[in-house]
């Protein structure tokens, strides 16, 4: 899962990409508007942890471009301001959530977790199609009920396919959804290559009834088999 925060805090920040990274999420930052907005304008979130008060402009600012934009739904409000007007606002804006400072991390991580499923999975917390499962809360994956092992990052790929299941993936998009924004300073792409080499093999060996399928020059596609 790829998280942006939004948060000037310099210490609170550092806590949350600590904490959020140790629950093996993707995390970017940005600690003023202008930041922000660069980076909504351009990449795709799971979840955005929005502080509404920023020293060069107002998240609720933000919010709205979000909603304009079609991003607005995995949107966790974190504000110091607990008044009725500002969560109306923010709900009424499109945000899912709307969490006021201090909070607990724990509490946080349910909120995220919470907003995912509701935006991607009906409620549920796994992916099944054909003969295979993949369970987030618990990082495992089944191919017929049987548990096949699979590293960070191939799990983190194939969760990304799942979820665009028939769709075109560019490498591009991939890659920074699974490793983050500055993988644009990447020379290339031959790590996505080696680890959609692994997991193409493993999805064979286990008899999945899935499979990613290269679309030459362009990206992958995963389709039911």
């Amino acid at each position: 899962m790829k998280i942006l925060i939004i948060e000037d805090e310099k210490e609170l920040r550092e806590t949350l990409v600590e904490s959020l990274e140790k629950e093996l999420y993707v995390v970017e930052t940005a600690a003023t508007y202008d930041s922000a907005d660069e980076k909504i304008s351009i990449y795709d979130y799971d979840c955005i942890l929005l502080d509404i008060m920023l020293p060069d402009g107002s998240g609720l600012n933000l919010l709205t471009k979000l909603k304009e934009l079609g991003k607005s739904e995995n949107v966790i409000i974190i504000s110091a301001k607990n008044s009725l007007e500002d969560k109306v606002s923010g709900l009424g804006l499109g945000a899912d959530d709307y969490l006021t400072k201090p909070f607990h991390i724990a509490e946080l991580n349910a909120r995220i977790k919470a907003v995912f499923r509701r935006k991607n999975l009906k409620g549920t917390n796994s992916i099944q199609i054909g003969n295979i499962a993949l369970d987030l809360d618990e990082r495992l994956f089944k191919v017929d009920d049987n548990i096949i092992h699979l590293n960070r990052k191939e799990f983190d790929i194939l969760k990304y396919f799942l979820l665009n299941k028939n769709r075109l993936v560019r490498k591009t998009v991939l890659a920074e959804h699974v490793w983050g924004d500055n993988i644009d300073e990447a020379d290339n792409f031959d790590f996505i290559y080696y680890q959609l080499k692994n997991l193409r093999k493993k999805l064979l060996e286990s008899k999945a009834t899935i499979t990613i399928e290269s679309i030459y020059g362009v990206g992958y596609k995963l389709v039911e088999v």
